[in-house]
């Protein structure tokens, strides 16, 4: 009898990344591609119904950030592993994946057989993850105060204010027109924030306003 493949999902927006990465991954017999996404709500939507073993997943994604996407994925199945992707280096982007229960965090530059020997690693239990990115995280985890500070000194100041107005129960539509800039543009700002501040929804980047900002000033 054959072995049992490794059933993986491939989520990015772009679909030649996809095409791309589901070419070198079909020449890898392990490893059966069951799906594709383009956004986060259909990553966790296909996750679930599809019980993919691997996800490789873009940070970014039109709809929200694929860190959170990655934590729903996970909270929903602990079995299944994330690998995240992204264009350019992020150390708030690293920690945040981490932090989400991503089992490793690549370019997308990478080698198409290093993540294809990335999936069968973690598929096994294992961990692409360097002990001492790992060592960093578990630093500011025990020190709730010393991460709020860096998560604020993260932000930048465009995105203070957009953290400072979604506190003030603002729209998208209402802080674009008091920033003057797009819909859009403002999505994809709150879409950062959020990453950056480790919460899934505006309220709860509001609540963590009201609860560190005070010490800021």
């Amino acid at each position: 009898m054959d072995a049992k493949k490794i059933r993986v999902l491939l989520v990015d927006d772009h679909e030649v990344v996809r095409v791309g990465l589901k070419s070198i991954l079909d020449r890898t017999p392990q490893i059966e591609v069951v799906g594709e996404a383009g956004t986060a709500a259909e990553a966790v939507e296909k996750a679930r119904t599809l019980q993919a073993d691997v996800v490789v997943m873009d940070v970014r994604l039109p709809d929200g950030s694929g860190v959170d996407a990655c934590r729903q994925i996970r909270q929903e199945n602990p079995a299944t592993q994330v690998i995240m992707l992204t264009s350019y280096p992020d150390d708030e982007a690293l920690f945040a994946s981490i932090t989400a229960g991503a089992a490793g965090y690549f370019l997308k530059q990478t080698r198409g057989k290093e993540i294809a020997q990335a999936i069968i690693t973690v598929s096994e239990g294992g961990s692409l993850l360097d002990p001492s990115l790992t060592q960093k995280v578990f630093e500011r985890l025990r020190s709730p105060a010393s991460q709020a500070s860096d998560e604020w000194a993260s932000l930048s100041e465009q995105e203070k204010k957009i953290l400072e107005l979604i506190a003030e129960g603002k729209t998208n539509k209402e802080i674009a027109e008091t920033v003057f800039l797009s819909e859009k543009t403002v999505k994809h700002y709150v879409s950062n924030i959020l990453s950056k501040l480790n919460v899934a929804r505006r309220s709860e980047a509001a609540a963590w306003y009201a609860r560190h900002h005070r010490e800021k000033r």
